[in-house]
């Protein structure tokens, strides 16, 4: 397989996002939480690995909230597809003191909102609706922007890493 068309594959099934994305990326939770008044917006790939994270966060354990996260959407993806449904974009857990909403952003990403009773689920709703949007505007521009070389890999370390490697394994 050739280089392009292997670069290719790894951006169509791996979420690679730049500096620039990040920047946006957190630019637009951080609007949400202004608008909407809830604790925490977590961006979570569908394997369960954190992208970013906006608002007051140090209290949960992150890495297991974005790990079942993903899981929970995984199974009620299974559970849309028994009732025919291709899969349930939005996902809401009430408790005692915090909710959480989760929403499919574009097709590999859940927008994932913990709040509690200083906002309603509509405000949730109401702007996270419109984050996704603006979300799936910054994926989308990334899936369609040609592939990046490395920003600080120029020829010579290229060159000079591969000599290395020559060196050690002869």
């Amino acid at each position: 397989m050739g280089q392009a068309k292997s670069d290719q594959r790894l951006r169509e099934e791996r979420l690679v996002f730049y500096r620039e994305d990040i920047a946006r990326i957190d630019e637009i939770l951080g609007d949400f939480l202004d608008a909407s008044a809830a604790k925490c917006a977590l961006l979570v790939d569908k394997e369960g690995h954190m992208v970013t994270k906006r608002g007051n966060t140090s209290s949960f354990d992150l890495d297991t909230i974005c790990a079942l996260v993903a899981g929970s959407f995984a199974a009620t993806k299974e559970m849309a597809r028994l009732l025919g449904e291709t899969e349930f974009t939005v996902m809401f857990h009430q408790g005692k003191r915090d909710n959480i909403q989760l929403a499919l952003v574009g097709d590999r990403t859940l927008l994932t909102v913990i709040f509690d009773d200083k906002t309603t689920l509509g405000m949730v709703r109401l702007y996270a609706n419109e984050t996704a949007k603006e979300l799936t505007e910054v994926f989308e521009r990334r899936l369609g922007a040609p592939p990046r070389d490395s920003e600080n890999l120029d020829q010579g370390f290229s060159t000079g890493a591969q000599d290395a490697l020559d060196d050690i394994f002869g």
